[in-house]
């Protein structure tokens, strides 16, 4: 009987194990079919209760997607990487790195050294000289500035060009107006480089030296920066890798808490997600096509009409390079893909086809 009983477990756990091998056959496929499409180099990891349930990596790079991979780091001044994508190869993150600084800035809401509806001329005289004094930190997380920046390349390449913050912040002075802070949504890198600079201003250290010491260090993200140039680009300068943006993600999904230790508050990690185009029935003059149909709130698109009372089902912040962070409240897991291409035809698509299928999986 006993022998009989014994055989039945092993059966059962072998039974089980195939099960959970078997039922993330679709997310391989999918990974096998869109690779190459997506700069030839993809890895995605699944984090849910407690640990990673899934990593996928595929390698299909043509010979031009390497020797775009070399221009890049050439012009980067690092070494070309051609090796396959494993969980901790660091990549540029783009517009996921919106998230991070959000995080970053909520820090210091927390500990009272700024608060939501401070006025950015408070700490940047400059910007209340240009008529732009009255923009609210709110505003600046959620790209609501009312200041019709350029796009989001143009405006990163001439951020690079800068000696120090002080010029960044001269630069977004001299950016037209298109509509009065609050009513006009639009996608950009200036509300959160005003946000960098502000957090620079009042503790009187480097962005990166404080994403380090608030979020990266705390969250076990070693291998993640928003590197050493002169001037940090907190919407869209960040690295990173699989493994370090899945434990922000599950801080993040776990309300604030990350291996025991509180990082932001349950309170900030709500305020984040509220929909503030929904909120204050802000007219939209840009959104990226791969964004969807959804809401925003602080460095994050939301589920549109997401609040305190109405919270958001999805979370995400894909970046212009593909790489594509996510959070599933309502099944409670979080996703990371990490890819690198620009082109943006198709992201959406793959994007939403993705998140069916995890969810499939994940039933």
């Amino acid at each position: 009987m006993k022998k009989r009983l014994a055989c039945l477990l092993v059966l059962l756990a072998i039974t089980l194990y195939t099960r959970a091998q078997n039922r993330f056959a679709k997310v391989d496929a999918w990974l096998a079919a869109n690779t190459q499409q997506m700069g030839g180099r993809a890895i995605l990891l699944i984090f849910k209760d407690g640990h990673i349930v899934y990593t996928g990596a595929k390698s299909d790079m043509s010979g031009m997607q390497k020797m775009f991979a070399q221009m890049v780091a050439k012009r980067t001044g690092k070494p070309a990487n051609l090796q396959d994508y494993t969980s901790t190869t660091q990549q540029p993150i783009a517009s996921c790195s919106k998230w991070l600084s959000a995080a970053l800035v909520m820090t210091f809401v927390e500990e009272g050294k700024l608060k939501l509806d401070d006025t950015v001329g408070k700490y940047l005289p400059v910007l209340t000289t240009a008529g732009k004094g009255s923009i609210t930190l709110e505003q600046c997380l959620s790209h609501r500035t009312g200041i019709k920046a350029p796009s989001l390349m143009d405006d990163l390449a001439e951020m690079r060009k800068e000696q120090n913050m002080d010029d960044a912040i001269k630069d977004i002075a001299a950016m037209p107006i298109e509509g009065k802070p609050g009513t006009v949504f639009r996608y950009s890198n200036v509300g959160l480089q005003i946000a960098g600079a502000i957090l620079e201003k009042i503790s009187g250290k480097p962005f990166e030296e404080l994403f380090e010491q608030c979020i990266a260090k705390p969250l076990g993200m070693k291998n993640s920066d928003f590197g050493h140039a002169k001037v940090a680009l907190p919407a869209g300068g960040g690295n990173s890798t699989p493994e370090d943006y899945i434990n922000f993600l599950t801080m993040i999904l776990n309300k604030g808490m990350f291996n025991g230790k509180r990082i932001l508050s349950e309170k900030s990690i709500q305020l984040m997600q509220v929909d503030r185009i929904a909120l204050n029935n802000t007219k939209v003059a840009y959104s990226p096509a791969e964004a969807g149909d959804v809401g925003y709130g602080f460095g994050e698109w939301v589920n549109k009409g997401a609040s305190l009372t109405s919270p958001a089902v999805m979370v995400s912040s894909p970046g212009l390079f593909g790489s594509y962070p996510l959070i599933d409240n309502q099944r409670h897991y979080a996703a990371f893909l990490m890819t690198y291409y620009l082109r943006a035809e198709g992201k959406q698509k793959r994007y939403t086809e993705l998140k069916q299928l995890i969810d499939e999986a994940l039933q």
